[in-house]
């Protein structure tokens, strides 16, 4: 039994963190050697797991070898060159020396005065990022935890800015209030509908719009869909314009939608949680043509900026309605500089809040602007590549286009029915995750069974995506 009522001593931590740290290294060092998708069933992990908990503390040696005789065969490693999956989330050594950082200060910047440091870093770092994507200085920022709760933030901004008392008076039982409606893509991403269901608008409150054959937006369509729903006496509000659709990573027309928004009044938020930190790269900045005409815009370092989950940034250009729609200050959290600083707080549902600038600043210092830009131009590059692998392997087909590093396609042989393809690409997918070798996702286009690849992993090397390739082709052919 321990007898110390304080915490850990001082020596066992720095003992135990040495080896934890050891281990960390070893495991990126190694992190090959496991598959990138976990192989085991639902609850082998859970069966390994104690029923009761220990009565009396146990050697902290105990619990970390427990991470490799219980968790290590569960866990999915994002990490992982061979995990080219959904958008790869990879974490960088700059950045979890930053976790560890933030774990030890355990800082809660609800208030400037929670923590100076905490709210002046962040705003520090939002003017850095800013700068780095091009914004100008007209744009505030906040960081929150992922693009879902950017979107939410923007939609919620949207919706007061029409100054229909929602925040007083709610939106249920009201004769007064007008049937609202949002505008996305069919692409868009599922966070927007799930923003819409927080916020009460329902699933019936989004109208999707056509996209084209490059599964972008179809301006023409978004105005009609407008004029139809004024027609019949509905309130348009706001616009989503996604800048890398998860399904095949498209890039909305921001400037002819950025005009509809204007013509009508509508909110324009753009979401670009994915493709957002290429703006940085000088050949790429056409993503960006339009932006700052935007309300609102998210970018997510964490999914392609080598940041540890979690980190969103939330830029506006109204961050008074941002303010407006959620601050409410008890008498307990008052103080007396308030009309001196900014209270994050202030600025979404969230009161309690993490320290996650410390992740930018210690990425952005360490790797440059320069570093992180030729880091993912590689990784821009080397989907260019597989993608003209794709186009000149016969029986292969791409199924989207290749703006940033997604590639989409699917195994075509030929002499099949639509059926039949969706089949063995479900089937090629399967086996190309069960290999342990890598982890591919998919999505459907226009019905076809689309297999995904990503690449964006700070580990991602040529012969990763080289290897990837003859994998698939070699399982593909042995399924005819």
């Amino acid at each position: 039994m321990k007898n110390n009522l304080t915490d850990m001593p001082a020596e066992e931590f720095r003992k135990s963190g040495y080896k934890l740290v050891d281990w960390i290294i070893n495991y990126l060092n190694e992190i090959e050697k496991y598959p990138p998708l976990s192989q085991i069933k639902p609850g082998d992990i859970f069966s390994r797991i104690p029923k009761q908990p220990p009565q009396t503390g146990e050697e902290i040696e105990r619990v970390l070898a427990d991470v490799d005789k219980v968790l290590i065969d569960g866990i999915t490693h994002w990490n992982h060159p061979g995990f080219m999956a959904y958008f790869n989330s990879t974490s960088s050594m700059p950045g979890i020396l930053a976790e560890l950082l933030s774990a030890a200060f355990n800082a809660n910047g609800m208030l400037w005065k929670t923590s100076p440091a905490f709210t002046e870093l962040e705003k520090a770092m939002i003017n850095w990022f800013r700068q780095m994507v091009g914004l100008p200085e007209n744009y505030w920022g906040i960081i929150y935890d992922t693009a879902s709760t950017s979107s939410m933030h923007a939609i919620a901004s949207a919706r007061e800015q029409l100054n229909l008392e929602i925040r007083e008076k709610g939106m249920a039982g009201r004769n007064d209030l007008p049937k609202l409606r949002l505008y996305c893509s069919e692409q868009a991403h599922s966070s927007i509908d799930k923003g819409s269901l927080t916020l009460g608008l329902g699933l019936e409150g989004i109208k999707k719009i056509p996209v084209n054959e490059k599964f972008e937006m179809i301006p023409e369509k978004l105005e009609q869909a407008i004029k139809e729903d004024i027609a019949n006496g509905i309130k348009p509000f706001c616009v989503v314009a996604t800048v890398g659709t998860t399904s095949t990573t498209s890039v909305d027309p921001v400037k002819q939608i950025s005009e509809i928004c204007k013509s009508y009044n509508l909110w324009l938020h753009i979401d670009a949680a994915y493709a957002g930190v290429t703006a940085m790269i000088p050949e790429m900045k056409w993503i960006s043509d339009a932006w700052n005409d935007a309300d609102s815009i998210v970018i997510n370092p964490h999914k392609w900026m080598f940041t540890p989950m979690d980190l969103s940034i939330y830029f506006t250009r109204k961050p008074e309605i941002l303010k407006r729609a959620f601050s409410l200050v008890p008498e307990y959290l008052k103080t007396q500089v308030d009309d001196e600083v900014e209270n994050l707080m202030d600025y979404g549902i969230q009161l309690g809040r993490r320290f996650r600038s410390l992740k930018l600043w210690f990425i952005i210092r360490y790797f440059g602007i320069d570093g992180l830009v030729e880091r993912i131009r590689k990784h821009i590059q080397l989907a260019k590549e597989f993608a003209n692998w794709i186009d000149d392997e016969k029986d292969f087909e791409r199924l989207a286009p290749v703006p940033f590093s997604t590639v989409c396609f699917r195994y075509n042989p030929g002499n099949r029915t639509e059926h039949e393809i969706n089949k063995l690409n479900e089937s090629l997918l399967e086996k190309i995750n069960a290999s342990g070798k890598i982890f591919l996702s998919h999505t459907k286009l226009n019905g076809k069974f689309t297999i995904r690849l990503t690449i964006g992993s700070i580990r991602h090397e040529r012969r990763h995506i080289d290897g990837a390739w003859q994998l698939i082709k070699t399982i593909a052919r042995s399924l005819n």
